[in-house]
This record gives structure tokens, C-alpha cells and sequence, in this order.
């Protein structure tokens, strides 16, 4: 099957997902490495997410052999101009490709797209996720106190955001 590629990076190919990635879709949001830190979806959510016209879900493939090790939901609201990364999770990890798909999606979201502000929840405990989102120059917004019930208890998820604005501001340094 041919398909769309949304954003390239120096490895990956983000392509549009289609009804046949659903399977591994869950598999990564279930990883051990990944499950306490996203969540998780039914075949039947991801099948409307793919449908829906304001969500873009994409797999990450190696452009070496097409394998998926990746995958990021993406909600806009394209009336407030608000891109917001939903769940993104790797398989393949400390090789690099978070922040090369971060990169990417965060190029997307300025470069292709009439956004002003991208944003994403984390949890405290995705120490791994926060140094990432800080370092590509994401602001810590503020914490949404015990704002999620899981299997783990009540969590809180601390809000990082960057505005167009600020992005511009950092491609030009």
C-alpha cells in the first residue's frame, strides 16, 4: 500500500495510518517501556481517530526497511489555531528517534500548518518525555493536578506548550 508521508526526518518516514496499523498502534501504547506513560486506546477509538478530520495519526517507519516504531496522535483545533501532540510513543528507545520525531512534528506543526500554538501533557514521572520537551524549547505552562485516573492512581500532567512566536524566534539563533 502506498502511503502519504506527512513529515521526513533524516531516518523516518511519518506516514498517515490507516486501518491496518491499528494493531501495532496498541502494541506500542502497551509496552512495558510505554504503557505507564500514555493512554491507551481501543481498536474502535483509533479507528475513529484515523477517520476524524481534526486527528492525524501517524506511524513512524525506518526508512531503512519500513519497520514501525512509532506512532503520534495529533488533535487540532483548527479554530484557535491549536495543535496538540496527543500520545506519541516509540519502541525503539535511546537511539535518538524521540527527538528526531519531535523535531519533525514540531517543524510540521510551524512550517506546514497555520499553527500558533503547539502543546502536550506529560506525566512528572516521564522524566525521560520532560528532558526531551525542554530541551527543544518547550515552556512548562503549569500542572493539572491528579488530573488522570490510571492503574497507578491519580496522576498529574504538567502542560508544555511553544508558540510560533517562539519557534521562529529559535530558528533564527
Amino acid at each position: 500500500m502506498n502511503r502519504k508521508t506527512v513529515i521526513e526526518t533524516e531516518r523516518l518516514l511519518l506516514q498517515e495510518a490507516c486501518e491496518e496499523d491499528i494493531k501495532k498502534i496498541i502494541e506500542l501504547e502497551t509496552h512495558k517501556d510505554n504503557r505507564d506513560f500514555i493512554w491507551i486506546g481501543t481498536v474502535e477509538e483509533h479507528r475513529q481517530e484515523i477517520k476524524d478530520p481534526n486527528h492525524l495519526v501517524l506511524v513512524f517507519r525506518k526508512k531503512t526497511d519500513g519497520s514501525i516504531i512509532g506512532y503520534a496522535l495529533i488533535r487540532f483545533d483548527f479554530k484557535s489555531e491549536i495543535f496538540e501532540l496527543r500520545r506519541i510513543a516509540i519502541s525503539e528507545k535511546r537511539v535518538g528517534y524521540g527527538r528526531e520525531t519531535m523535531a519533525g512534528i514540531i517543524r510540521y506543526c510551524f512550517e506546514e500548518t497555520n499553527t500558533n500554538r503547539f502543546w502536550l501533557d506529560v506525566y512528572p514521572d516521564n522524566k525521560i518525555g520532560i528532558s526531551l520537551y525542554e530541551s527543544l524549547g518547550m515552556h512548562r505552562d503549569g500542572i493539572l493536578r491528579q488530573n488522570y485516573k490510571s492503574s497507578r492512581g491519580y496522576l498529574d500532567q504538567i502542560i508544555y506548550s511553544i508558540l510560533r512566536s517562539e519557534y521562529k524566534d529559535s530558528e533564527t539563533k
